[in-house]
Protein backbone atom coordinates (compact mmCIF):
# COMPACT_ATOMS: atom_id res chain seq x y z
CA UNK A 1 0.00 0.00 0.00
CA UNK A 2 2.56 2.20 0.29
CA UNK A 3 4.46 1.20 -2.28
CA UNK A 4 1.21 2.54 -4.28
CA UNK A 5 1.19 5.87 -2.74
CA UNK A 6 4.25 6.52 -2.79
CA UNK A 7 4.50 5.88 -6.86
CA UNK A 8 1.14 7.82 -6.61
CA UNK A 9 3.08 10.77 -5.40
CA UNK A 10 5.54 10.40 -8.00
CA UNK A 11 3.62 10.15 -10.73
CA UNK A 12 1.03 13.09 -9.66
CA UNK A 13 2.60 15.59 -6.75
CA UNK A 14 6.43 15.96 -7.04
CA UNK A 15 7.93 17.64 -9.88
CA UNK A 16 9.76 14.84 -12.10
CA UNK A 17 9.69 14.57 -16.12
CA UNK A 18 6.47 12.55 -15.64
CA UNK A 19 4.44 14.51 -13.63
CA UNK A 20 5.22 17.82 -15.88
CA UNK A 21 4.25 15.88 -18.57
CA UNK A 22 0.44 14.53 -17.27
CA UNK A 23 -0.06 18.21 -15.57
CA UNK A 24 0.55 19.62 -19.33
CA UNK A 25 -1.18 16.78 -21.22
CA UNK A 26 -4.42 17.42 -18.61
CA UNK A 27 -3.79 21.43 -18.87
CA UNK A 28 -3.98 20.78 -22.85
CA UNK A 29 -6.96 18.68 -22.21
CA UNK A 30 -9.31 20.96 -20.17
CA UNK A 31 -8.73 23.48 -22.11
CA UNK A 32 -9.51 22.26 -25.40
CA UNK A 33 -12.73 21.00 -23.89
CA UNK A 34 -13.69 24.82 -22.58
CA UNK A 35 -12.40 26.08 -25.63
CA UNK A 36 -14.35 23.46 -28.36
CA UNK A 37 -17.62 25.34 -27.73
CA UNK A 38 -16.65 28.77 -28.19
CA UNK A 39 -14.90 27.63 -31.29
CA UNK A 40 -17.98 25.99 -32.44
CA UNK A 41 -19.68 28.97 -32.16
CA UNK A 42 -17.23 31.11 -33.81
CA UNK A 43 -16.29 33.21 -30.92
CA UNK A 44 -12.59 35.34 -31.20
CA UNK A 45 -11.13 32.73 -28.76
CA UNK A 46 -11.66 28.90 -29.83
CA UNK A 47 -10.15 25.94 -28.69
CA UNK A 48 -6.42 26.46 -29.60
CA UNK A 49 -6.80 29.73 -27.86
CA UNK A 50 -8.30 28.25 -24.17
CA UNK A 51 -5.80 25.03 -24.72
CA UNK A 52 -2.77 28.05 -24.85
CA UNK A 53 -4.48 30.01 -21.98
CA UNK A 54 -4.13 26.76 -19.90
CA UNK A 55 -1.10 25.23 -21.09
CA UNK A 56 0.61 28.88 -20.23
CA UNK A 57 -0.83 29.16 -17.05
CA UNK A 58 -0.07 25.52 -15.86
CA UNK A 59 3.94 26.20 -17.08
CA UNK A 60 4.15 29.17 -15.05
CA UNK A 61 3.13 27.89 -12.04
CA UNK A 62 5.71 24.13 -12.83
CA UNK A 63 8.39 26.82 -13.32
CA UNK A 64 7.70 28.77 -10.06
CA UNK A 65 7.58 25.79 -8.08
CA UNK A 66 11.02 24.30 -9.84
CA UNK A 67 12.35 27.95 -9.00
CA UNK A 68 11.79 27.49 -5.21
CA UNK A 69 13.00 24.02 -5.38
CA UNK A 70 15.72 24.62 -7.25
CA UNK A 71 16.85 28.07 -5.43
CA UNK A 72 14.67 28.67 -2.75
CA UNK A 73 11.67 31.06 -1.86
CA UNK A 74 9.21 31.68 0.40
CA UNK A 75 5.87 32.61 -2.16
CA UNK A 76 5.01 29.77 -4.11
CA UNK A 77 1.91 32.01 -5.78
CA UNK A 78 3.87 34.87 -7.25
CA UNK A 79 3.75 33.56 -11.15
CA UNK A 80 0.29 32.57 -10.61
CA UNK A 81 -0.72 35.78 -9.57
CA UNK A 82 0.97 37.82 -12.32
CA UNK A 83 -1.29 35.21 -14.60
CA UNK A 84 -4.60 36.19 -13.19
CA UNK A 85 -3.65 39.36 -13.32
CA UNK A 86 -1.88 39.35 -16.78
CA UNK A 87 -4.41 37.36 -18.45
CA UNK A 88 -7.09 40.21 -17.88
CA UNK A 89 -4.76 41.54 -21.35
CA UNK A 90 -6.05 38.78 -23.56
CA UNK A 91 -9.46 39.05 -22.25
CA UNK A 92 -10.09 42.48 -22.73
CA UNK A 93 -9.13 41.92 -26.48
CA UNK A 94 -11.63 39.54 -26.81
CA UNK A 95 -14.55 42.61 -26.11
CA UNK A 96 -15.94 44.27 -28.73
CA UNK A 97 -18.47 47.15 -29.30
CA UNK A 98 -20.47 46.19 -32.67
CA UNK A 99 -22.18 48.92 -34.68
CA UNK A 100 -25.24 48.68 -33.15
CA UNK A 101 -23.65 49.22 -29.80
CA UNK A 102 -23.81 45.91 -28.59
CA UNK A 103 -20.90 44.00 -26.08
CA UNK A 104 -19.55 41.12 -27.56
CA UNK A 105 -17.16 38.49 -26.15
CA UNK A 106 -17.80 39.23 -22.27
CA UNK A 107 -18.18 35.07 -21.62
CA UNK A 108 -14.99 34.34 -23.74
CA UNK A 109 -13.46 37.04 -21.84
CA UNK A 110 -14.42 35.12 -18.65
CA UNK A 111 -14.18 31.97 -19.66
CA UNK A 112 -10.11 32.77 -21.06
CA UNK A 113 -10.07 33.93 -17.23
CA UNK A 114 -11.36 30.72 -15.57
CA UNK A 115 -9.25 28.55 -17.88
CA UNK A 116 -6.24 30.22 -16.81
CA UNK A 117 -6.99 29.66 -13.15
CA UNK A 118 -8.24 26.11 -13.81
CA UNK A 119 -4.29 25.88 -16.08
CA UNK A 120 -2.74 27.26 -11.94
CA UNK A 121 -4.59 24.54 -10.55
CA UNK A 122 -3.39 22.03 -12.66
CA UNK A 123 0.51 23.29 -12.06
CA UNK A 124 0.31 23.20 -8.57
CA UNK A 125 -1.10 19.95 -8.43
CA UNK A 126 -4.74 20.31 -7.41
CA UNK A 127 -5.97 18.15 -9.69
CA UNK A 128 -9.47 17.45 -7.78
CA UNK A 129 -9.99 21.50 -8.03
CA UNK A 130 -9.13 21.41 -11.58
CA UNK A 131 -11.25 18.62 -12.88
CA UNK A 132 -14.30 19.99 -10.98
CA UNK A 133 -13.94 23.45 -12.17
CA UNK A 134 -13.81 22.28 -15.97
CA UNK A 135 -17.23 20.63 -15.46
CA UNK A 136 -18.66 23.99 -13.95
CA UNK A 137 -17.61 25.55 -16.82
CA UNK A 138 -18.36 23.43 -19.38
CA UNK A 139 -21.62 23.54 -17.29
CA UNK A 140 -22.30 27.39 -17.42
CA UNK A 141 -21.05 28.07 -20.94
CA UNK A 142 -23.18 25.42 -22.54
CA UNK A 143 -26.01 24.42 -20.14
CA UNK A 144 -27.13 28.36 -18.86
CA UNK A 145 -26.37 29.93 -22.25
CA UNK A 146 -29.43 27.75 -23.00
CA UNK A 147 -31.41 28.79 -19.99
CA UNK A 148 -30.21 32.30 -20.08
CA UNK A 149 -31.84 32.40 -23.82
CA UNK A 150 -34.59 31.20 -23.23
CA UNK A 151 -35.10 33.87 -20.12
CA UNK A 152 -34.22 36.70 -22.20
CA UNK A 153 -36.32 35.21 -25.02
CA UNK A 154 -39.60 36.10 -22.79
CA UNK A 155 -38.13 39.27 -20.88
CA UNK A 156 -39.74 42.43 -21.14
CA UNK A 157 -37.24 44.71 -22.57
CA UNK A 158 -35.96 43.95 -26.02
CA UNK A 159 -33.35 45.63 -28.33
CA UNK A 160 -34.80 45.96 -31.81
CA UNK A 161 -32.94 47.37 -35.60
CA UNK A 162 -35.93 48.16 -37.70
CA UNK A 163 -35.64 49.48 -41.09
CA UNK A 164 -38.65 52.10 -42.58
CA UNK A 165 -39.53 52.42 -45.96
CA UNK A 166 -39.48 56.27 -45.38
CA UNK A 167 -38.47 59.36 -43.00
CA UNK A 168 -41.96 60.07 -42.21
CA UNK A 169 -43.02 56.39 -40.94
CA UNK A 170 -41.21 57.41 -37.40
CA UNK A 171 -44.30 59.06 -36.61
CA UNK A 172 -46.41 55.82 -37.82
CA UNK A 173 -43.80 53.00 -35.70
CA UNK A 174 -44.01 55.10 -32.35
CA UNK A 175 -47.70 56.03 -32.70
CA UNK A 176 -48.23 52.05 -33.31
CA UNK A 177 -45.78 51.62 -30.13
CA UNK A 178 -47.76 53.87 -28.02
CA UNK A 179 -51.17 52.23 -28.77
CA UNK A 180 -50.10 48.72 -27.73
CA UNK A 181 -48.66 50.11 -24.53
CA UNK A 182 -45.00 49.69 -24.77
CA UNK A 183 -42.41 52.00 -23.63
CA UNK A 184 -39.99 53.06 -25.49
CA UNK A 185 -36.23 53.55 -22.99
CA UNK A 186 -33.99 53.86 -25.83
CA UNK A 187 -34.64 55.18 -29.15
CA UNK A 188 -31.53 56.17 -32.21
CA UNK A 189 -31.61 56.85 -35.59
CA UNK A 190 -29.08 55.84 -37.99
CA UNK A 191 -28.49 54.32 -41.63
CA UNK A 192 -29.20 51.52 -42.92
CA UNK A 193 -27.02 48.58 -42.53
CA UNK A 194 -28.21 45.95 -45.14
CA UNK A 195 -29.11 47.83 -48.55
CA UNK A 196 -27.79 50.35 -50.44
CA UNK A 197 -30.83 52.28 -50.49
CA UNK A 198 -31.14 55.48 -48.12
CA UNK A 199 -33.54 53.98 -45.67
CA UNK A 200 -34.30 55.21 -41.90
CA UNK A 201 -33.19 52.83 -39.97
CA UNK A 202 -34.18 52.81 -35.71
CA UNK A 203 -32.44 51.07 -32.81
CA UNK A 204 -34.86 50.77 -30.07
CA UNK A 205 -35.33 49.26 -26.18
CA UNK A 206 -38.40 48.64 -25.97
CA UNK A 207 -39.74 47.89 -22.51
CA UNK A 208 -43.28 46.05 -22.99
CA UNK A 209 -46.24 45.67 -20.57
CA UNK A 210 -46.05 41.59 -20.09
CA UNK A 211 -43.73 38.80 -20.39
CA UNK A 212 -43.91 38.24 -24.22
CA UNK A 213 -41.73 35.71 -26.78
CA UNK A 214 -40.13 38.21 -28.59
CA UNK A 215 -40.14 36.36 -32.16
CA UNK A 216 -43.84 36.98 -31.77
CA UNK A 217 -43.25 40.72 -31.25
CA UNK A 218 -40.98 40.60 -34.57
CA UNK A 219 -43.69 38.59 -36.59
CA UNK A 220 -46.16 41.91 -34.93
CA UNK A 221 -43.62 44.48 -36.51
CA UNK A 222 -43.07 42.74 -39.74
CA UNK A 223 -47.00 42.87 -40.35
CA UNK A 224 -46.83 46.78 -40.85
CA UNK A 225 -46.95 48.04 -44.28
CA UNK A 226 -44.07 50.69 -43.51
CA UNK A 227 -41.51 48.03 -41.82
CA UNK A 228 -39.31 46.68 -44.02
CA UNK A 229 -37.19 44.78 -42.09
CA UNK A 230 -36.91 44.06 -38.35
CA UNK A 231 -34.21 42.15 -36.31
CA UNK A 232 -33.35 41.45 -32.84
CA UNK A 233 -30.16 42.93 -31.20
Amino acid sequence: MSDSLSFFDYCLQTLNPLSIFLRLFLAVLLGGIIGLERGIKGRPAGMRTYMLVSLGSTLAMLTNTYIIDIFGGSDPARMGAQVISGIGFLGAGTIIVTRDRQVRGLTTAAGLWASACMGLAIGVGFYAGALIGMFFIVFITMGIHRLDTKLLSKSRSVDLYVELAESASIHSLLEYIRKADIKVTYLEIIRSKYDSEKRTALLLTLLLPKRKIHYELLAEFNELEFVVFVEEV
